[in-house]
């Protein structure tokens, strides 16, 4: 499969850095095409500006400016995103590539004008989704909130490509008190879903 694997970190010997690294090889490993897609390195803009936003729900114009954003997601055939949680939900430069880049026409399908029903799927070309990321909080904490990066990305985003594809949300807890052994743990069992995620 084509694996688009999107990554925010701005720290190349970040904990977020070794996630990748150890997700690409083994993807890589399993006969996989990756496509890795650095948002940092790329300096992204992350900011959706007042022109883009005017024209965001118009499919004839809104691919200006991240043509080669759009082609990628297109030419995926599955989506894997990698980044920490910080303030409960992800990187602004992540959550920006989403507001910038899935935009109508692309990601998803208005009903027609003035009619009602809900949003068409527009990625059904990606048929698995995964999310590896990071947080400082405890388990039982996210939980207690309700899972808030968990329930965005695979309440609303997954909405958007194949339906009924697999979802894989792999997350290292305590980051900010975990021991070299725990998170060895945590790389062993990244590399140990990648290879074996999908046909």
């Amino acid at each position: 499969m084509r694996v688009l694997l999107v990554y925010a970190h701005p720290s190349s010997t970040s904990f977020a850095a070794a996630i990748r690294d150890r997700a690409t090889r083994a993807l890589t490993a399993a006969g996989h095409e990756v496509d890795l897609l650095d948002l940092y390195a790329e300096g992204f803009d992350p900011v959706l500006s007042l022109d883009e936003w005017r024209v965001n729900s118009d499919p004839t114009r809104n691919e200006v400016g991240i043509e080669a954003h759009v082609a990628r997601l297109r030419r995926a055939e599955a989506l894997v995103l990698c980044f920490p949680t910080w303030w409960y939900g992800m990187p602004a430069i992540m959550k920006g590539w989403l507001d910038r880049v899935w935009v109508t026409g692309v990601a998803f399908h208005l009903p027609p004008e003035g009619g009602s029903g809900q949003i068409r799927p527009g990625l059904t070309n990606i048929k698995r989704l995964a999310v590896v990321s990071t947080h400082g909080a405890p388990g039982w904490f996210i939980f207690w909130l309700g899972n808030p990066d968990r329930r965005v990305l695979f309440g609303a985003l997954a909405r958007l490509i194949a339906p009924g594809a697999p979802k894989l949300f792999l997350t290292a807890y305590r980051m900010d008190t975990a021991k070299r052994a725990r998170l060895e743990r945590f790389l062993d069992r990244v590399e140990r879903a990648f290879l074996a995620f999908g046909p």
